[in-house]
């Protein structure tokens, strides 16, 4: 696996724990009634925000690099090896 790839899944595991603690407080908060305290910390919502695009980057990163990497598997195999695995 790539260096690269061995990072961005550390950095995307390591996103999503605040993400775990964050979004069910954030909607308990809201639920109940309790708006006025997430208006006290102004920047509550534009964390989360900046979780999720971090989130989706380093998601569709691996999502894609594992794409590409099955695709150039594929074409560094010769057709004769291809043939004896069919």
């Amino acid at each position: 696996m790539a260096e690269w790839a061995k990072k961005f899944r550390k950095w995307h595991r390591w996103l999503a724990v605040p993400m775990l603690i964050l979004v069910p407080i954030s909607a308990v908060l809201k639920l109940s009634g309790q708006g006025s305290l997430m208006a006290a910390i102004p920047a509550w919502e534009q964390i989360q925000s900046l979780l999720i695009l971090l989130l989706a980057l380093t998601g569709g990163y691996l999502y894609l690099f594992r794409l590409i990497s099955r695709r150039r598997r594929s074409k560094r195999r010769s057709p004769a090896e291809l043939s004896r695995t069919a």
